[in-house]
């Protein structure tokens, strides 16, 4: 039986594609960057936790090795992405009109990447001692 309100075609059906095409792919970006970010969240309380009590010379000396900085940069870069998938999935199903969608969706997207490349750079800069 044939359903009247799938808009649709048999190859969309087969594929599992609805209109936006994608969002089978968020889900599970959005799920793998959850996931990921428990052991990334539990690492990063690790790090915090190591540092409570010392010199600010020793807490600049942890965030600066490599492993540690390694890590702090993969939580930079999952959270940035987790956060951009969820606002976007926000936005897509709350901003009807589609010049707010647009502009709300740019903006969604220069605001991860700043706090990413920011949060990235400061990491970048404790670990090279520039």
């Amino acid at each position: 039986m044939k359903a009247h309100n799938d808009m649709r075609t048999p190859a969309r059906r087969v594929r599992g594609l609805g209109p936006a095409h994608s969002g089978t792919t968020d889900f599970w970006h959005q799920r793998l960057t959850s996931f990921a970010g428990v052991f990334l969240t539990i690492a990063l309380f690790v790090v915090i936790i190591s540092m409570l009590g010392r010199s600010h010379a020793a807490a600049v000396q942890i965030l600066g090795s490599p492993i540690v900085a390694v890590i702090m940069l993969l939580f930079i870069l999952n959270s940035a992405y987790h956060m951009w998938i969820g606002m976007q999935e926000i936005i897509l199903d709350y901003v009807h009109d589609d010049k707010y969608k647009f502009l709300s969706l740019m903006l969604n997207t220069f605001f991860c990447v700043a706090i990413g490349l920011a949060s990235a750079f400061a990491i970048l800069k404790l670990s090279f001692g520039v």
